[in-house]
């Protein structure tokens, strides 16, 4: 995060709060104008005129509980939202901070109405014009907010509901949908919503999306489905194919299952927990595909797998254009709705970290950068494979990890980089990976971080 950008002065989309010790009201007066207009960050422990005061550490964990407890109660933030407060240090002080994404529904702090005007929040609950500019504003920008009046829960897969309660559950013991009855969940996330400029009621698109049984989901959006390939000896076909064209919940788990069946899998030890990487990159392709995607398109979403490559594209809204990296991106909700039940159910994570995430994962994965590219169809490009990251077969794997073994014992402790030179391998990720093994073998221990990682035999 660029707190150096985001320090120069508040504006129609940043933020401060002085907040060093406890919330103020004005904090959730600010979520609500940000979801209403443009999405924005606020940061906490900052003072109006950009001097970072910081937040008081002893502070920090119940500031964060009261955020997330206000933000999921009714009385005071409807419809709930689903945010966390992020930590940072700046010039030795402690920064919370959260960027708050455009919502596709009104959003309402304490009964009340507020957007954003220039770098204030106005309240403009009596205002009728400014009201209904807003329903206006948002009804015809999300294309999952379309009512469908005729929908009912008959159209709908109720079997799917145990199942997303109990994801959301493993996320969040007391997660509110708990204790929820079907309507009453489906309200809370946003699937079924009166618009105020007609009145009219109903589930909407997102719902159908969601849990529509797959009749109703053709009947609605007859062009849906995401095809998936998978290309190895006949380049010009496909060697294996799946059509995805049920519910998003099932969607997911058919093209993770899909991409898991026919690229490796590839463990390491990220603070000291084994990862698949390859699972996390596919969480990531796949949750970007069906969340982000401009669904007024009849343009097919497609996720092509090679020897070298992963591939998806889809159609986008696009709020910028050319190749995204962490440092360019501004995170913008295609479809809020959708994109927040996915955070729910443990399927995402916060607005923005997908991009941060493919670039952390896929370097790890194949000492590679993804290549994301935003225009009227968003492009996502995956190397599976790098120069010399297949310089270790799984013939001499094990020859590999008894040179390895030797070395460390001559040795008595060794860095990757100086088994890399040693061994004279093309990649750090070869050596990682087999380093990584050997460790969960306990063939092997290490300890140290980071670049003072270290490696040594213990009898």
């Amino acid at each position: 995060m660029d707190f150096k950008k985001l320090l120069k002065g508040e504006s129609f989309s940043v933020e401060y709060k002085k907040c060093s010790t406890s919330l103020s009201n004005s904090v959730f007066e600010t979520v609500c104008s940000f979801s209403n207009r443009y999405g924005g960050f606020i940061l906490l422990g900052v003072d109006d005129n950009g001097t970072v005061l910081g937040v008081q550490k002893e502070a920090v964990s119940k500031i964060k509980k009261d955020f997330i407890n206000t933000l999921n109660n009714p009385t005071k933030i409807r419809p709930s939202l689903f945010l966390n407060l992020e930590e940072a240090e700046y010039d030795g002080k402690l920064i919370l901070w959260v960027y708050v994404p455009v919502s596709s529904e009104v959003q309402y702090c304490d009964n009340k109405i507020y957007d954003r005007n220039g770098d204030a929040d106005q309240d403009i609950t009596k205002s009728v014009d400014l009201v209904a500019n807003l329903f206006n504003r948002k009804s015809h920008t999300f294309y999952e907010r379309q009512i469908f009046p005729y929908v009912t829960t008959e159209h709908l897969r109720l079997d799917l509901i145990p199942f997303v309660k109990k994801l959301a559950l493993l996320k969040n013991e007391q997660h509110p949908w708990k204790d929820m009855e079907a309507m009453e969940l489906f309200k809370s996330a946003g699937l079924y919503e009166e618009n105020l400029l007609t009145g009219e009621k109903g589930f909407n698109l997102a719902a159908v999306l969601l849990f529509g049984k797959d009749t109703t989901i053709q009947s609605c959006l007859p062009a849906y489905r995401t095809d998936a390939v998978y290309r190895d000896k006949n380049q010009d076909r496909y060697d294996d194919r799946l059509i995805a064209d049920t519910n998003l919940i099932e969607s997911y788990d058919q093209l993770v299952q899909f991409i898991q069946k026919h690229t490796d899998d590839r463990f390491f030890l990220l603070d000291n927990v084994s990862v698949s990487v390859r699972d996390a990159i596919a969480r990531e392709v796949v949750t970007n595909t069906l969340v982000h995607r401009e669904y007024a398109s009849a343009f097919p979403a497609k996720l092509v797998i090679t020897k070298e490559s992963l591939y998806a594209e889809n159609w986008n809204r696009a709020t910028t254009f050319g190749r995204l990296t962490p440092e360019n991106f501004t995170p913008y909700p295609k479809n809020p709705i959708i994109a927040k039940f996915f955070m729910q159910i443990g399927r995402a994570d916060t607005l923005g970290s997908g991009v941060r995430n493919l670039y952390k994962f896929t370097k790890i994965y194949s000492d590679s950068n993804p290549v994301l590219e935003e225009g009227d169809i968003f492009k996502t490009t995956i190397p599976l494979i790098a120069d010399g990251a297949s310089d270790v077969t799984k013939e001499d794997s094990d020859t590999t990890e008894d040179k390895i073994l030797k070395l460390i014992k001559n040795n008595k402790t060794i860095s990757a980089a100086q088994i890399q030179k040693e061994l004279g391998f093309k990649s750090r990720t070869s050596v990682q990976r087999i380093l990584t093994k050997m460790l969960s073998d306990s063939k092997i221990k290490k300890s140290g971080t980071g670049k003072n990682t270290v490696y040594y035999f213990e009898e």
